[in-house]
């Protein structure tokens, strides 16, 4: 199945500060990614091409790496044949656009698990990413509203307690 999954957000900032937290990308101060509420990504050698790394479950590894512009990650997961994009654009001089694309091919058990949860949950984790990014620059925080179904689902895979 043919999978191109965009996100996109105008922040009103100048890309020099969209910039700033987009080099602290799977970092221990990780400002772009919601990891008081998903699972952080790692990278066994940081934002560099051959970085091997991933969250939670999807791994991938850096295939392309523009630092002011964007990191390209290709997935390294049986059935999932492409890549996941996140860049950063300038509009206007106080105006940037972040996105996240995923642009690939799903075969076999890979469409399934696609179609019933790994869609659901990505949304939800790059709307709260988006969300983490602008509300460093507004006092109105914005919070995204789950679906049922990724609350359904987050319940259902939580690990249990031992």
């Amino acid at each position: 199945m043919k999978v191109i999954n965009i996100h996109k957000r105008e922040i009103q900032q100048p890309k020099t500060e969209l910039v700033k937290l987009f080099n602290t990308l799977a970092t221990d101060n990780d400002l772009m990614l919601a990891t008081d509420k998903w699972s952080p990504m790692k990278l066994d050698n940081g934002l560099q091409v051959g970085s091997k790394g991933g969250h939670g479950p999807i791994t991938y590894f850096v295939t392309d790496y523009q630092p002011e512009k964007s990191i390209t990650f290709q997935f390294d997961l049986t059935g999932f044949n492409g890549y996941h994009r996140f860049d950063i654009n300038e509009l206007e001089p106080k105006k940037t656009e972040i996105s996240h694309i995923i642009d690939m091919t799903t075969t076999g058990l890979a469409t399934l698990k696609w179609m019933l949860a790994i869609r659901w949950l990505h949304n939800a984790y790059i709307e709260d990413a988006f969300d983490k990014v602008e509300n460093q620059f507004t006092k109105d925080k914005k919070s995204s509203e789950w679906s049922w179904w990724v609350k359904t689902l987050r319940k259902v895979m939580k690990p249990k307690k031992k």
